[in-house]
């Protein structure tokens, strides 16, 4: 049995000891630290240290463990330095391999840190800034989302039967239980407002109560002072300068990301100039009030704006475009993914999954982008039937590869295969974009996330669990074909793979 305080005390002297450390936490494999001084790190030693699968240097320290020895670890690296070990989920990365592949993981290694070098601008760090604000509650959305499918399954169980339309049983609706589900699914998105408030204010270095007090601002609550009606009860109060009543639910999601976002930033500027026995005091108040006010006439409008340019640039490219939009959307995002920009797409699923939000919960998005995944599986696939029997390093990589993408972890494949030889990347993307097409046409879409790859159909909206098979194979075979055909460079292979 693996001693895992011992592991962390090498990690811990390893990166220089623990006041060198300033933060340190884990997502599903890997163990983050925020150093003070990088130069203190011994990369050769942390690498020596038993079960680490591989390292990643960059704006932070990333030691791969690999799932569920990663957390143990974690616990006792945090019991050392002191500092809380926030559980954080990402992407899956090209590291978490299967062990016994070191070759792999460190090829694939190296591939994804030239890759991410050349496409770490200032968008990609905003994206991923952003995406991390939404990540924690990922978990919640995600169980909520199920919770309102497994309602809409209960609908069709207990219908009151004779009547054209789906009614639920009243004798159902009223019970206890029913309404005790229905609770949970509600809670989450009524008020994560708060909860994304909260993570954009710790993401951004501030206080997390004080930025769940900015999302706060915007949650639809009939009960908030600010709603108040005067006279008569239709009549709202009027703010100045816009002179129309404060609408707080419109700004929604992407309001509380600024509010978190500004009060971090106001709360910083605070501290840097309020003396230290005020700051208890002051800090807070000031930030609050700045802040409060910034979000009534500035930050409201703003997210109420982008909420609508959002869901009308989602309308035009679902239905406008129709299938030449789901095919665009298919093929490009697994660009989109190699240079980090598909972040942008995880506060906009966040948003159509709102059940009381403009599609109901239905995130038609969402599968189309998923099917990419499968583009990626046929083109491999295609490349193991050429290569298998001259080629046995390629085939290794790609049988260790694939039982993850076709379970929606993409990386290994990406960075591990296709992005290094270049056509089977280009024509894995073409070929998914056929699988978008495919659940356009189906009207597929998801009420929840965190379910991707074949399994994607565990999540989708009633009925469309057919339609969205039908796109990851259609991705499969499509990317195959194209593959098979116009993918294969000899040249490329030998000099990848040997």
């Amino acid at each position: 049995m693996e001693d895992y305080k011992k592991i962390a005390e090498e990690v811990v002297e390893a990166v220089g000891g623990k006041d060198n450390i300033l933060e340190n936490s884990t997502c599903m494999t890997r163990l983050h630290l925020t150093l003070s001084d990088k130069s203190k790190v011994d990369m050769e030693s942390v690498k020596k240290i038993q079960g680490v699968l591989g390292t990643v240097d960059g704006e932070e320290l990333q030691i791969v463990f690999g799932p569920g020895k990663v957390t143990k670890i974690g616990v006792e690296v945090s019991a050392i330095t002191g500092i809380s070990a926030d559980e954080r989920k990402d992407e899956v990365h090209a590291e978490d391999l299967q062990e016994k592949d070191i070759n792999l993981q460190a090829r694939a290694k190296e591939n994804k840190a030239k890759q991410q070098a050349k496409h770490n601008g200032p968008v990609q760090v905003f994206l991923k800034h952003f995406s991390n604000i939404f990540l924690p509650a990922l978990p919640g959305i995600a169980g909520a989302g199920l919770i309102y499918g497994i309602l809409n399954v209960l609908k069709v169980i207990f219908r009151v039967p004779g009547v054209a339309s789906v009614v639920l049983d009243p004798a159902v609706a009223q019970s206890w239980w029913y309404l005790a589900l229905n609770t949970i699914g509600w809670t989450l998105f009524a008020y994560l407002p708060i909860f994304i408030g909260m993570n954009a204010a710790k993401e951004y270095k501030g206080t997390p109560i004080l930025g769940g007090m900015m999302g706060a601002m915007f949650v639809g609550n009939a009960a908030m002072p600010l709603l108040m009606k005067v006279g008569d009860p239709a009549v709202g109060i009027n703010l100045p300068i816009t002179n129309s009543p404060f609408d707080a639910a419109a700004g929604g999601i992407l309001a509380a990301v600024f509010g978190g976002i500004v009060i971090a930033y106001v709360e910083r500027w605070l501290r840097s100039w309020v003396p230290d026995t005020l700051d208890m005091i002051l800090t807070p108040l000031c930030a609050l009030v700045i802040t409060a006010f910034l979000a009534l006439f500035i930050l409201q409008p703003l997210g109420a704006v982008l909420t609508q340019v959002i869901f009308a640039l989602a309308d035009f490219l679902l239905n406008k475009l129709g299938f030449i939009g789901a095919y665009a959307l298919s093929a490009l995002q697994l660009p989109l993914v190699s240079v980090g920009l598909h972040r942008a797409f995880t506060p906009i699923h966040t948003i159509m999954n709102d059940p009381n939000g403009a599609t109901g919960g239905i995130n038609y998005l969402l599968p189309i982008l998923q099917v990419a995944g499968a583009g990626q599986v046929g083109a491999v696939i295609a490349l193991y039937v050429k290569a298998h029997k001259n080629h046995k390093k390629l085939g290794e990589a790609i049988l260790a590869s694939v039982p993850a993408g076709i379970l929606g972890i993409g990386e290994p494949l990406m960075y591990g295969v296709t992005l290094p030889l270049g056509k089977p990347f280009l024509t894995a993307a073409l070929g998914s974009g056929f699988g978008g097409i495919v659940i356009s046409l189906f009207h597929v879409g998801s009420v929840a996330q965190g379910v991707s790859g074949v399994l994607g159909f565990l999540i989708v909206n009633q009925g469309g669990a057919l339609g969205y098979l039908c796109g990851y194979l259609t991705a499969i075979v499509a990317a195959f074909i194209i593959t098979y055909f116009f993918g294969w460079n000899e040249e490329k292979v030998t000099e990848v793979f040997g």
